[in-house]
């Protein structure tokens, strides 16, 4: 598979500036190519959209690849600091295993409780809960955050892809 995957056909579904000239079936059929179990083992969907001119030309800087490089070897300092007591070979969020997620991912109430309704409405699998569980305590650990927030939580619910929550 290539590492981009069109929404369609065409290319243009959901184009805000190019009509898509697929039927609606025809998307379904082609969006639903890829299983559900083969997306469940993708932590991070971005649907990417075109960049205006505007944006692009514009005056605007963004974050630094510095200040961002910073922010990330933080969040692995905290994540080996976390499994260096392990008898356990996991040395990052992304190795954690059940156990490790039970004892380093606890929610708070408001956590729980968004997770419930996401697990209901999204009709998560096992795999995907555990995942999202994973990318929230990364996202925590991006922030500096000891517990995972109902924030963190919502935007790792974000990166599941949208053909799946439809």
């Amino acid at each position: 598979m290539s590492d981009c995957v069109y929404p369609c056909p065409c290319g243009y579904w959901g184009d805000t500036q190019k009509p898509c000239t697929c039927a609606p079936v025809v998307v379904t059929k082609y969006q639903k190519r890829i299983s559900g179990p083969l997306l469940d083992r993708i932590d991070i969907h971005i649907e990417v959209p075109r960049v205006d001119y505007e944006k692009l030309s514009g005056d605007r800087m963004g974050e630094t690849s510095e200040l961002i490089r910073q922010r990330v070897q933080a969040a692995r300092n905290i994540q080996q600091q976390r499994f260096a007591s392990s008898q356990s070979d996991v040395i990052c969020n992304a190795d954690m295993r059940v156990g490790e997620i039970r004892q380093f991912c606890k929610l708070q109430d408001d956590g729980q409780s968004l997770m419930r309704v996401a697990m209901t409405q999204l009709n998560l699998s096992a795999r995907a809960y555990h995942r999202i569980l994973k990318l929230a305590r990364t996202i925590a650990d991006l922030a500096g955050s000891e517990e995972i927030q109902s924030t963190h939580l919502a935007e790792a619910l974000q990166y599941r892809p949208k053909l799946m929550m439809g």
